[in-house]
């Protein structure tokens, strides 16, 4: 379920609020800020922090049956005719469920006639509109975003339209490798939280500049972890939208540990910068463990965050949403950032989140500029390797996304020794 991606039962460090986690700032705090979030919101309490995400959970259990009634079954369809190449028949046999959700269903099936294993995402198709997650899809090609191999629609008895993604399969989810070592009350060592979180900004930079894509869903479940390689994939664009200056979008979007403040502010025209926030506090969640702002409801994660950045300035709040700067609310400091991670953490590692969780969403870093911070360095050093010895996934091989980027960032970015490498004519091609 959505804000699911808890660390195995740990306590949160003390925050010095009185508690490690959970609501604690006392009533008249707590009724102020559900006061002040209904009227942002313009809906009920129970409408807006509960019913949604209910009608959610009944959707899921719906789809709980949904994987008898898909595995084992064989799906034929044709591909290829355009461009004078011939067309050919292809058929996958449904081997297991691997996700579901009110979107629809998402299950692992091997191609009959190659043996290849590819996952396919089966959703609801109205037949008035385009599918949006399609056209989005088609227009990404990246190393660190899931690849849409094709696509092919399919009916049932009853008359409805299914779309049916064929993507790549990448077996595992930074959720569950996450949850491997908060189950073995581990930390995950610092060489991955940089591995993963980069190639994560780096996905980011690139469907942030190329296509202009928002992905309004950032969170450990939908970064995909190549467990041999270690190469990182952004997946499940249902949610993601080219973001256009001026044209209004729903708030009400975004998993709640992940959500940025200003949509629970009830902002309507943001910008990419939410999925900036939302990757602070999955880089936050791998360097603590379990996640930084767990809240158990819209209201309590609004409290969460104060309760670590303190009360958002009057300013703060403009920036988020400038219909909302007269409301007053109880003052609370902000928590110093040192005290939340452990003794040893870089500071690196603590000087990274606190630009990316930032209530100003201007102020927060770009993904590209965050890919150049030197909590990365490591990976930039020329003998770096994975700790088993053997060479990292392509992490340098900027193109695209480099477009418009200061000489400055540019050589911040590209390792003098890939540059050697390479010449000249590397960094020319981004630009």
């Amino acid at each position: 379920m959505e804000g699911g991606g808890g660390g195995g039962g740990h306590v949160r460090p003390d925050l010095g609020c009185g508690v490690g986690s959970g609501l604690w700032l006392g009533a008249d705090l707590l009724v102020s800020v559900l006061l002040w979030l209904m009227l942002v919101s313009g809906v009920s309490a129970d409408c807006c922090f509960c019913g949604c995400w209910c009608w959610v959970e009944v959707l899921q259990k719906k789809e709980e049956g949904a994987g008898d009634a898909v595995t084992g079954h064989i799906i034929s369809t044709t591909i290829g005719g355009k461009n004078g190449e011939p067309k050919r028949t292809i058929s996958y046999m449904a081997e297991r469920v691997v996700g579901t959700g009110s979107f629809g269903i998402v299950f692992q099936a091997k191609c009959l006639e190659t043996g290849e294993t590819v996952a396919i995402k089966k959703v609801l198709q109205d037949r008035r509109y385009k599918n949006r997650e399609l056209q989005l899809m088609r227009a990404m090609e990246h190393p660190n975003v899931i690849t849409l191999k094709h696509c092919f629609f399919s009916t049932t008895s009853r008359d409805e339209l299914f779309l049916n993604l064929v993507m790549e399969y990448v077996p595992e989810t930074l959720y569950r490798v996450l949850k491997h070592y908060s189950n073995a009350n581990q930390r995950m060592p610092l060489i991955y939280v940089k591995l993963y979180i980069y190639q994560l900004f780096r996905g980011l930079a690139y469907i942030h500049t190329v296509p202009g894509v928002c992905h309004r869903d950032v969170k450990p479940q939908n970064v995909l972890v190549d467990p041999l390689t270690h190469q990182v994939k952004l997946c499940d664009f249902g949610s993601a939208k080219v973001l256009v200056p001026g044209e209004p979008n729903i708030s009400y979007i975004c998993s709640r540990y992940y959500r940025a403040p200003e949509l629970i502010f009830g902002a309507t025209e943001y910008t990419t910068s939410i999925d900036i926030w939302s990757t602070g506090c999955v880089l936050a969640e791998l360097l603590l463990g379990q996640p930084l702002f767990p809240g158990e409801s819209a209201v309590d994660q609004l409290v969460e965050i104060i309760k670590v950045l303190g009360t958002p300035t009057r300013e703060e709040i403009r920036c988020m949403n400038p219909n909302y700067t007269e409301f007053k609310f109880p003052q609370i400091k902000a928590h110093p950032w040192h005290k939340i991670f452990h003794k040893r953490m870089p500071p690196e590692a603590i000087d990274l989140a606190s630009r990316l969780l930032q209530y100003s969403p201007s102020l927060r870093c770009t993904a590209l500029d965050a890919c150049a911070h030197p909590f990365f360095d490591e990976l930039r050093e020329p003998n770096a390797r994975l700790p088993n010895g053997r060479p990292f996934p392509p992490l340098f091989n900027f193109k695209h996304e480099l477009a418009g980027a200061s000489p400055e960032l540019i050589h911040r970015l590209i390792p003098e020794h890939i540059r050697r490498q390479n010449g000249l004519n590397f960094v020319h091609a981004g630009s």
